[in-house]
């Protein structure tokens, strides 16, 4: 079914020049995606193009993208929020509507494809201690509940400290992004605080621009070595192709008449790709198709064939291969895998 506020983004995808599914069997987890419904929200110009992804949405990519995508993690993203209550509580019901996808995917209406097996949304850790009833509730909402994502403060201070341990304490995981990549070597201060807590980087650590200078380069490196040297740290590789703001990519939808294939993402953002693979190792890395906000440079079909693209460049072995596809997002959210 065509939704009218879709058109738009849908319109530029249908342009595209269908490719060939790279290693159509390979399972994938995509450990890093959004739901929402943005159709009665006041958005400014700044906005995401894709203003409905809900099941049917997201079960048509995976669908027609011909890859063999057997689970998925929902990411946080503020999406139906109750409207009443506790401001503080109001985010659990981003985790009630995602269990209720969960459930719908598991009918198998839908495809084989088991979506949301893996659930973060977010709470506010700067309240301290008082943060533990927002967990507990997330985790009453959902059996696939595992973790939050938030900003964290420059100073990391004991309030949120405090807040941060009961992420410990429940057995969750800590999802991270911003994209000031400069602030990553405080995230490894907080890793090392913490070393029994899964801290997860999203999106490269931060924002990837391929008209970056060689200083700014350098400094993205060196900011990636300082999270990477944390052996409780992982990182999502993916978000390099996504629009942040006001700044669009040169590939973007807004940017150019037709959507790039895979061979040419590769060949734009391979070395930023790289860097991040081998300071983490295979072992702590998972390839995320961060849609649909990268729906907005590329289709599913290419985003999965860029990544099989970037693992045959590199020479990843099977068992890597395995890893960055399925193995690492499996571990890192505790999922149930067949």
């Amino acid at each position: 079914m065509t939704i009218a506020e879709n058109n738009e983004i849908d319109t530029w995808l249908a342009r595209e020049e269908p490719e060939e599914v790279l290693e159509p069997a390979l399972p994938i987890i995509d450990p890093h995606h959004h739901l929402w419904d943005m159709r009665r929200a006041r958005l400014d110009p700044d906005s995401f193009r894709q203003r409905l992804y809900l099941c049917d949405e997201i079960s048509r990519d995976i669908t027609t993208s011909g890859h063999n995508v057997v689970q998925t993690v929902f990411a946080q993203c503020g999406a139906f929020y109750r409207a009443d209550g506790p401001a503080e509580m109001r985010c659990i019901g981003e985790t009630e509507f995602v269990h209720g996808i969960a459930a719908m995917s598991r009918s198998g209406i839908y495809g084989e494809t088991r979506l949301c097996t893996g659930i973060f949304s977010t709470a506010d850790l700067r309240l301290g201690a008082a943060a533990e009833p927002i967990l507990e509730a997330h985790l009453h909402a959902s059996e696939y509940f595992r973790g939050i994502r938030s900003a964290f403060p420059s100073d990391l201070n004991q309030t949120f400290l405090e807040g941060f341990a009961l992420l410990g304490k429940h057995d969750l995981s800590y999802d991270n992004w911003s994209p000031n990549y400069l602030r990553l070597p405080r995230l490894a201060d907080l890793a090392n605080k913490f070393p029994e807590t899964t801290i997860i980087v999203n999106h490269l650590g931060g924002r990837i621009d391929p008209a970056a200078t060689d200083s700014e380069i350098a400094e993205w490196r060196r900011c990636i070595d300082a999270v990477a040297a944390c052996p409780n740290t992982v990182m999502k590789l993916g978000g390099a192709q996504m629009r942040i703001g006001d700044w669009e990519p040169p590939y973007h939808m807004q940017q150019t008449e037709q959507p790039r294939n895979s061979e040419f993402f590769c060949e734009t953002l391979l070395p930023w790709y790289q860097y991040a693979l081998e300071a983490f190792g295979p072992e702590r890395c998972m390839f995320e198709s961060n849609f649909p906000v990268d729906r907005e440079c590329l289709s599913y079909r290419a985003c999965w064939n860029l990544f099989k693209r970037i693992s045959a460049s590199l020479g990843l072995s099977d068992s890597e291969k395995t890893a960055v596809f399925s193995g690492t997002a499996a571990k890192a959210y505790r999922l149930n895998t067949p």
